[in-house]
């Protein structure tokens, strides 16, 4: 791996963005913690008929999908060896780790009864024919798997890093006691860096090893969240359920992944003031519309077989969530099989944008707005449901906001301006010797 393709973006920490989303992550973990304290029922809506509401359907089903832009980027960089889309990886592995990380924590939120949460590590209380337990397996070995994947940039922070602020902070507060700095501070320190150095190419040696399985565990636990819902035939409304729910989980999470892998790149070059990776951005766009055109063909294809397409198009309750989410998917896909409109950064954020909330809104209507567990039950998420979902959310993008300006995650700047500047120079060169040519 390249580790001089990235770099940290400098720039201050405690920004208003930042108070803005340490707040909301601090009121989302403030009811968490009132949720362990008085039980489930003080901050839900969810019962015996709706066993998981907002929680599992937007940060499981729906956030894993959202963060599958790490799992996208490895497929496009490490199977169609597109090395020219590596610099992006990085940052779209940053965010898989934060949405996947996230989603098994907020598990632990949604179990009514945490405290036998340790049964998942005990084999004898497996159960192997779930298709639960292996999401639940093969979420937590690729949070894993991701933390590995990172771990790079955090090494070659360590291994660069001059430790000025800390070393300023351990000197204001020695000096605060009356008290000078022991030099066997700055010796580990020094010897940190020493084991990153020492740590890192070790790690580059194995981790394609690590990237294979990246690949391989989203693959199946992706597949299995549609799983889930297959045994549920009387609860899910007929225009979603169908025996290709596995594979369109599937190709789902992988135009989602490329989306946000946009969605991202534009958002945080917006924020940041980057130049916008366009080049890169407009390859990326050209494979989601041949997914989502897989995907809408097995859709409509499946309908047509089991004799519901006039549900889809009846304009009840049920039938106004879908033809929402496959316009929305559609829309955002015509849109880009336009060559010019791919190289606009406004349509291409518009497109992806679409599909995204279209891809989303999908799996929010098999797992919630799709399922009726029968008559006289009821649900509406309570507000602090909300609101812990926003929290997580908030610290999510936190993270990310803060982890960028602290360790090399971001295509190096300088690295395209030095390759445009080339271009311009060797295009100057050719037009000098033609010139020269045709005057001989």
């Amino acid at each position: 791996m390249g580790h001089d393709e990235y770099q940290k973006h400098d720039a201050k920490i405690l920004t208003p963005s930042f108070i803005v989303l340490l707040t909301l992550a601090m009121i989302g973990f403030a009811l968490i913690l009132l949720r362990f304290v008085k039980g489930i029922g003080a901050v839900s809506n969810m019962s015996d008929g709706y066993p998981w509401g907002i929680w599992i359907t937007y940060d499981v089903a729906t956030g894993t999908a959202i963060a599958c832009g790490g799992y996208a980027m490895a497929i496009l960089v490490y199977i169609r060896n597109r090395m020219h889309y590596h610099p992006m990886i990085r940052s779209a592995i940053l965010t898989s780790m934060f949405g996947y990380g996230l989603a098994g924590f907020s598990v632990m939120v949604d179990v009514g009864r945490p405290w036998n949460a340790y049964n998942f590590f005990v084999p004898s209380k497996w159960q192997a024919n779930s298709a639960m337990f292996e999401v639940a397996v093969c979420v937590m070995a690729y949070t894993t798997v991701l933390i590995m994947e990172f771990l790079p940039a955090i090494l070659t922070a360590l291994e660069r890093t001059e430790w000025k602020t800390l070393q300023y902070m351990l000197d204001r507060a020695y000096s605060r006691l009356g008290m000078e700095r022991p030099e066997r501070i700055g010796d580990r320190l020094d010897k940190v860096k020493e084991l990153a150095a020492w740590a890192r190419p070790r790690l580059d040696k194995i981790l394609i090893f690590i990237i294979v399985l990246g690949i391989t565990l989203p693959t199946m636990h992706q597949s299995s969240l549609g799983s889930l819902l297959l045994i549920a035939s009387t609860k899910l409304h007929p225009l979603w359920h169908t025996g290709f729910l596995p594979l369109l989980f599937l190709i789902n999470c992988m135009y989602i992944g490329y989306s946000i892998a946009i969605l991202e790149s534009v958002l945080s070059c917006y924020a940041f003031k980057r130049p916008f990776e366009t080049k890169e951005l407009s390859g990326l766009a050209r494979i989601i519309p041949w997914l989502t055109a897989i995907w809408l063909s097995v859709v409509i294809g499946d309908l047509a077989w089991r004799g519901q397409l006039g549900t889809a198009v009846s304009f009840n309750f049920y039938s106004r969530f879908f033809l929402l989410e496959f316009c929305l998917i559609a829309g955002g896909s015509l849109l880009l099989f336009n060559k010019r409109r791919r190289e606009s950064i406004r349509w291409l954020f518009v497109s992806a944008a679409l599909i995204v909330l279209g891809g989303a809104l999908y799996r929010f209507n098999v797992y919630l707005i799709g399922f009726n567990p029968g008559k006289g039950w009821h649900y509406f998420p309570a507000l602090a449901e909300v609101m812990i979902t926003v929290g997580i959310v908030a610290f999510e993008i936190l993270g990310y906001q803060v982890l960028v300006k602290l360790l090399p995650v971001l295509p190096k700047l300088h690295t395209r301006e030095q390759l445009a500047a080339k271009t311009a120079t060797d295009t100057a060169i050719r037009h000098t010797i033609g010139h020269k040519a045709l005057e001989h």
